[in-house]
């Protein structure tokens, strides 16, 4: 089964990255973007055929591993 965790930071959280890459559009005149936040995009195939089951476990590596859940949020989906 295939699994994407999308990691982002919580908001209230500096995302230097981000105001970088939105410093660097403003420079190239795509003046439009109004704030940019950049995160992690984790795709992975795990060998368990239970959704119910390969998310809790998904969300287990995700908490102990994956994401620092202090400063940042994540979103479990199945493709």
């Amino acid at each position: 089964m295939k699994i994407i965790v999308n990691i982002q930071l919580k908001e209230g959280v500096l995302d230097p990255q981000g105001k970088a890459v939105h410093h660097a559009l403003s420079a190239l005149s795509f003046n439009e973007v109004d704030d940019v936040r950049i995160g992690k995009q984790i795709v992975m195939q795990v060998n368990e055929t239970d959704k119910d089951k390969a998310v809790a476990r998904v969300s287990e590596m995700c908490e102990e591993l994956l994401a620092n859940t202090v400063i940042e949020n994540y979103e479990i989906e199945i493709a």
